[in-house]
């Protein structure tokens, strides 16, 4: 890919996880990717609004509709949360003020954070909202275990054919590459990329629903992106899922190409 007429040495431009379904992403400057599992720690935990049916014992897939989502809930995004690996403590803070910081390993401290959400969630409450996590599972949009890529020239050129700039992280991707041709990343589709020591194969576009139309900046809906893609491209698509087919390290700055 890095050789191709339609890309200028590609390269990862940021790497995001997302510990909480439907709250805000970290960055990170490496990660280290195992073969068919997604970030470390993405999406490890999701927040069900109402009975969702989901057993911990054995967990399965559940729409993202069950859970506290941006698709439905905008006011998610006027948060700010960071999660601690060492010590499984969640910090949530909004305009600059934490709210609540509680360890996730303790029964204190996710009823803590669920109290936090009974209260913050107001008429959004379908019912009782219930912190949720299983060891291994994802809450993925996905059932399958991948990685989400956006190509930070797609949504540049969407962006100017709505005449504004659109905030990445609306996207919530987990990888973001520059330099690729705006829309290439269509063509990979079937095709192995190499990101430093690791290799994903790419296995489908991403579909956007109104998740998309949350700018993460102000928490408002205020742009309708589906339609936009509708209108430019033929297609709500915008990024591509990938899946780890050998285990290694990426990180920020890393070459895109082709594998082989």
């Amino acid at each position: 890919m890095a050789s191709s007429p339609a890309s200028t040495n590609p390269r990862v431009a940021a790497l995001y996880r997302y510990p909480v379904k439907g709250l805000s992403g970290e960055r990170l400057p490496t990660v280290g990717l195992g073969v068919g599992q997604t970030f470390p720690m993405d999406r490890a935990f999701a927040l069900e609004n109402g009975p969702s049916g989901f057993n911990a014992a054995a967990p399965a897939w559940q729409p993202k509709i069950k859970f506290l989502c941006l698709m439905q809930n905008a006011r998610l995004a006027a948060l700010m949360t960071r999660y601690d690996d060492n010590t499984g403590v969640l910090a949530i803070a909004k305009d600059g003020r934490t709210l609540v910081e509680a360890s996730l390993d303790e029964s204190e401290g996710r009823a803590a954070i669920e109290r936090f959400f009974e209260n913050y969630m107001g008429g959004e409450r379908r019912g009782k909202i219930r912190l949720l996590a299983a060891p291994g599972h994802s809450f993925s949009d996905l059932a399958r275990k991948v990685v989400s890529v956006i190509n930070l020239e797609s949504l540049a050129d969407l962006g100017r054919s709505l005449g504004r700039e659109l905030h990445p992280l609306r996207f919530r991707a987990n990888l973001y590459v520059r330099g690729l041709a705006p829309w290439a990343e269509f063509d990979l589709i079937g095709k192995t990329l190499a990101i430093g020591s690791a290799r994903l194969r790419v296995l489908k576009t991403t579909t956007r629903c109104a998740a998309t139309e949350v700018n993460p900046q102000s928490a408002e809906r205020d742009i309708d992106v589906p339609e936009a893609l509708w209108r430019l491209r033929n297609a709500a698509d915008c990024g591509i899922y990938a899946e780890v087919t050998d285990a290694g390290t990426i990180a920020e700055g890393d070459p895109v190409a082709l594998a082989g």
